[in-house]
């Protein structure tokens, strides 16, 4: 059994800042004017591949899934406290 990841908090965040932005977009109606969005997950894109998390040239292949993953528990984890 592989040891859990441990991921910086500002990955965690700039994580969910990409699938928050990324979920805005697919939701925007067409010619709702994007261009914003499509900025923001570009910059967001560039933040997160050059994180010093990832100075290791496989760490972001094995990680990569397991960081999405993190964000998305981290998200339903603070819905439920606020629940």
């Amino acid at each position: 059994m592989r040891p859990p990841f441990r991921f910086p908090e500002d990955l965690i965040t700039l994580q969910r800042a990409w699938q928050q932005t990324y979920a805005e977009l697919a939701q925007a109606p067409a010619g709702a004017g994007t261009t914003a969005l499509r900025r923001r997950l570009i910059a967001l894109s560039g933040t997160l591949c050059t994180h010093p998390h990832w100075a290791t040239p496989a760490a972001w292949r094995t990680g990569g899934v397991e960081l999405r993953r993190a964000a998305h528990n981290s998200v339903s984890t603070e819905r439920e406290g606020a629940a």
